[in-house]
């Protein structure tokens, strides 16, 4: 059986473009995979990654990534190739492997006027991008195909897969995919033992990035002491150490009434996916902690302010989304939203939703 039998290659109705030619059928296709976004937006790629490497099994898929996303190299076993971008002089060398490479399409997820360049570098015999590119002056010049899906009326995972479509592929309601390598769990465990915790748990990441998306201390903190006194589900405390998260942290320490397993400081982003994958449920803001409990089916609870949950919400069965003014969890999504910040979110909303999604699952009695 020949390559292009295997699906290696490309559909055989593009080989006669003129401003793409495309690999002959005695060898696999070469894609290079362009997100250089935040974590959240690489996680989301990952059901058109896996889509990729579905129709095209025997192809060579390169991923270049930013390096804070780097880790998650690891738990993405359909990506043959990491690329890190690292935002310094040293990344010449990463601009002269995509130089003499060769790739036969080139995908890019990002839009920017970075990608835009990566992907001229790459000669890419193919080079596709959203259509949104073309509202700039000199990024369209980077491509040959364009993909209109706009942002704001698709979620990020069905905006990902539409950018395949010039190949070939429709894959509707793929799910979020990572596969974590044993050690992560292994780490994930001994973390566990570190901080006393035997049993089930909750996973509580009260941070992110953009501390004006942060809800109250003294909230996070009735939310934790509620289930560790009413509900005997004890809570396990993870974010950073960054100056403003930890502030954050520090400030629900000191609202607690019951103490609370911490492991602030103490995981990287395999070691976090792997405890949140562990965890009978998870608290966290719109930040990457979301996008890892939709990867494993985690039961969730996610509190949304400043995003629209529309494009980012995950939307496996076990999740719950808590947004300011609506007092039980989310149910009908619209690209129309308006942003409330979360101090407008009181608790109860949040417990109601914490005993409901537990009950639900039977993963404790309630």
């Amino acid at each position: 059986m020949s390559h292009k039998d295997k699906g290696s290659t490309l559909p055989e109705e593009n080989k006669n473009s003129t401003q793409t030619s495309l690999p002959e059928a005695d060898r696999p296709a070469k894609f290079l995979v362009l997100q250089l976004k935040r974590i959240g937006d690489l996680i989301l790629t990952t059901p058109a990654l896996a889509a990729l490497r579905k129709h095209f099994p025997q192809a060579r898929i390169t991923l270049c990534t930013a390096d804070a996303c780097s880790a998650l190299a690891a738990a993405m076993p359909f990506v043959d190739e990491f690329l890190v971008f690292r935002r310094r002089r040293g990344d010449a060398a990463l601009w002269a492997h995509l130089a003499v490479e060769h790739f036969d399409v080139c995908l890019d997820f990002t839009g920017n006027d970075r990608s835009a360049f990566f992907a001229f570098l790459s000669k890419a015999r193919r080079r596709i991008a959203f259509g949104s590119v073309r509202k700039t002056a000199f990024r369209p010049l980077a491509y040959h195909e364009f993909v209109n899906c706009g942002a704001r009326r698709n979620h990020t995972v069905d905006r990902h897969l539409a950018l395949l479509e010039p190949l070939g592929i429709a894959e509707p309601d793929s799910p979020v995919t990572l596969c974590l390598p044993p050690d992560a769990f292994e780490a994930a465990g001994r973390c566990l033992e570190e901080a006393g915790i035997a049993g089930p748990y909750a996973l509580v990441h009260p941070g992110t990035a953009r501390p004006e998306k942060y809800w109250l201390p003294e909230r996070w903190a009735a939310v934790i002491d509620h289930c560790q006194s009413q509900l005997g589900l004890p809570c396990l405390l993870t974010g950073s150490v960054a100056p403003a998260e930890r502030a954050h942290l520090d400030a629900i320490r000191a609202a607690l009434k019951t103490p609370c397993r911490e492991a602030v400081g103490k995981t990287d982003l395999l070691i976090l996916a792997a405890l949140i994958a562990r965890a009978r449920i998870l608290l966290s803001m719109d930040s990457a902690p979301v996008h890892l409990g939709a990867a494993f089916g985690t039961p969730q609870i996610s509190l949304f302010g400043e995003t629209n949950p529309f494009q980012w919400r995950p939307r496996h069965s076990k999740s719950a989304i808590l947004t300011p003014g609506i007092d039980e969890p989310l149910r009908d999504f619209t690209p129309f939203f308006t942003a409330r910040p979360l101090k407008d979110l009181s608790t109860a909303p949040v417990i109601a939703a914490i005993e409901s999604l537990l009950a639900i699952h039977g993963t404790i009695p309630i």
